[in-house]
């Protein structure tokens, strides 16, 4: 895992993420290097990590530096990246580690300070209103990318750019309707339909508002806009997000730090969620299976063309994970494990539930405080490496609708005592999860993944909180 990269030589090798510290480490001096000549970006690092437990260099876009620098990066794992670009200029990136990526040109500073760096909010606009900046915008609204000047200091220039599903450099004006295109598209997401007494009718439905969507605007950006419709959704239903959604608000970030986007399925959808992620540009990644007595599976996706990853969670049993079950349709179990009662509950991610939880990457230990300072309490981490930090906060309590507990207690799925629990108490709904990675690690650690799914199950927290 700590070996230098190179490309894959098996299927599995190709989810063996590598740790870039070295990597990682250049990148840093570069940062470091640029904020001691720019003091708004030095201000703006400081702010981050006081008001809002992120680290300056999770908000990096890309840097622009000489081409001197071309063989250092190049020892430490970064290669060159086929995407639109200005004349003159050359992208490198890590393609097995998240990490900013690297232009290289004649004017791209001195003495391993970067000419440029730029910073990646959700929304460019916001950004600006919240520092006063009234600086003109390169890029009409529904443009592939927009950037903006913030501050130049000392040769160096702070940019912030905003991004519509697109990975190049280059500037190009919307068709004629592709503002409104682009409006019209997050308006259908926004309003599609998420109950119904068929589960099978609002999969249908949702595939009908893709279908309107595509026809509106690139794959790339329907799947930018679905997602922070998703995040939306969520976020209206999680008050740890909301709290910290507020936080970084206040310097016009938004999410832009979000790390992957929790989806729990039931046996019987899961096969149509795939489906409908892959119609966005989503690729399957690493299967995780827990394990006979935890009898959960996941499938991780992602676009990197627009930097969404998904990990898609149902219930497994024992043999499962040799099929494909993220296409192959599942019969349903005797019994409900976590993820399975989760959906019975509260309904599919995909449809009623929205998702489980949203990562995102914060300076772990800062953020888990000043949340505690704002009445937000953070769950035992699950994950504690040196590369990979999580932990959940505690989860938000759903009040769960008499016809599904009925028909769960009909069906033999929950007893008698249960059921009288989930009415009286509700059940945990969601989670924003604190992550902090280093070294550019991609990966997951199943194990405790596997841990912190089975202390959610609802049952064990109902039964934790019973009344004595």
């Amino acid at each position: 895992m700590v070996s230098p990269v190179s490309p894959p030589r098996t299927p599995a090798a190709q989810f063996d993420w590598p740790l870039a510290y070295e990597a990682e480490r250049l990148l840093g001096r570069y940062i470091d290097a640029f904020l001691v000549r720019n003091a708004f970006a030095r201000r703006l690092a400081e702010r981050m990590r006081d008001e809002t437990g992120t680290d300056f260099y999770e908000w990096v876009d890309h840097l622009v530096l000489s081409p001197d620098h071309a063989d250092e990066l190049r020892a430490v794992g970064l290669v060159e990246e086929a995407v639109p670009a200005p004349p003159g200029l050359t992208v490198f990136h890590h393609p097995r580690a998240m990490m900013p990526r690297v232009l290289l040109g004649a004017a791209g500073g001195v003495n391993g300070t970067p000419s440029v760096l730029a910073l990646r909010p959700e929304s460019l606009v916001d950004f600006l209103s919240h520092h006063g900046l009234a600086v003109p915008i390169e890029g009409e609204f529904g443009a592939r990318l927009r950037r903006a000047l913030i501050a130049t200091e000392q040769g160096t220039r702070l940019e912030a750019v905003e991004r519509l599903g697109w990975r190049g450099f280059t500037t190009e004006p919307p068709t004629p309707t592709g503002g409104a295109a682009v409006v019209k598209a997050r308006e259908l997401f926004r309003m599609r339909r998420r109950q119904f007494a068929d589960d099978a009718d609002g999969v249908k439905q949702a595939f009908q508002v893709l279908d309107q969507v595509l026809a509106l605007v690139p794959r790339d950006v329907a799947c930018e806009l679905f997602f922070a419709e998703e995040r939306a959704f969520w976020e209206f239903r999680n008050r740890a997000g909301r709290v910290q959604r507020r936080r970084q608000d206040a310097l016009g970030l938004g999410w832009g730090n979000h790390d992957h986007h929790t989806f729990r399925c039931s046996r019987r959808l899961f096969p149509d969620l795939v489906q409908f992620l892959t119609r966005l540009g989503l690729e399957k990644r690493e299967r995780f299976y827990a394990g006979d007595e935890a009898g959960w599976g996941a499938q991780v996706m992602e676009t990197p063309a627009v930097g969404i990853v998904v990990f898609a969670d149902v219930d497994l049993k024992p043999g499962e994970i040799d099929i494909d079950f993220a296409t192959q349709r599942l019969p349903e179990l005797p019994a409900l494990r976590t993820v399975g009662l989760w959906c019975a509950l509260h309904g599919d991610s995909f449809l009623q539930a929205g998702m489980h939880h949203l990562e995102a990457r914060f300076d772990f230990v800062r953020l888990r405080d000043q949340l505690a300072g704002e009445g937000v309490t953070t769950m035992k981490p699950f994950s504690d490496f040196a590369f990979l930090r999580q932990a959940f906060t505690e989860g938000e309590r759903w009040t769960v609708r008499p016809e599904r507990v009925a028909a769960l207690q009909r069906s033999g799925l929950i007893t008698s005592s249960q059921a009288e629990g989930f009415l009286r108490d509700g059940a945990i709904g969601s989670h924003l999860e604190n992550l902090q990675r280093k070294g550019g690690f991609k990966g997951f650690n199943q194990k405790a993944v596997s841990a912190i799914i089975a202390a959610t199950d609802p049952r064990k927290v109902q039964q934790a909180h019973s009344p004595a």
